[in-house]
C-alpha cells in the first residue's frame, strides 16, 4: 500500500549536479502488486451480463419452487380432489401432497437443466475468446 511518506513528493539532487545546488521535486512512485491493480481496473462487462443472468434464473427458479407446489397443493386439494372427484378431506392431503412433491422434482429437473445448458453455452463462448 501506499504510506505517506510514498505519497508526498520527495526533493533530491539530480545526477550532476553536486553539492545540492537545485532540488527537483518528484513524487516517489510505489511498486503495486497486480491484486491492487486489478482491483482498480473495471468490471468485465461479460462477467456482470453473466452474474445478472444467473442471480435472475437463480430468483425465478427461487420463486417458482416456493409458489408451484404451494399452490398446487391448495388448488389440487380443494378443487380436483374434493370437488370433482368427492374425496374426503383426509384423502384429499395425501393425494394433494403427491402432487405437490411431483412440482418439486419437476421445478428442480428444470432449474437443473437451465443451469446445465447455461454453464455449457459460457463454456463455448469462452472458449471462442
Amino acid at each position: 500500500m501506499l504510506s505517506a511518506r510514498a505519497a508526498s513528493p520527495v526533493p533530491f539532487a539530480a545526477a550532476g549536479e553536486a553539492g545540492g545546488k537545485k532540488a527537483h521535486t518528484v513524487p516517489v512512485m510505489e511498486r503495486y502488486d497486480k491484486a491492487a491493480l486489478n482491483a482498480l481496473s473495471p468490471p468485465d462487462p461479460r462477467n456482470e451480463t453473466s452474474l445478472a443472468s444467473t442471480l435472475r434464473t437463480l430468483l425465478f427458479f427461487t420463486t417458482l419452487m416456493i409458489m408451484l407446489p404451494i399452490g398446487l397443493y391448495f388448488s389440487s386439494k380443494v378443487y380436483v380432489f374434493e370437488g370433482s372427484f368427492g374425496m374426503s378431506s383426509r384423502d384429499s392431503y395425501f393425494y394433494a401432497a403427491i402432487v405437490a412433491v411431483v412440482a418439486v422434482h419437476v421445478v428442480l429437473a428444470l432449474f437443473v437443466y437451465v443451469a446445465w445448458n447455461e454453464g455449457s453455452r459460457q463454456w463455448r463462448e469462452g472458449k471462442q475468446d
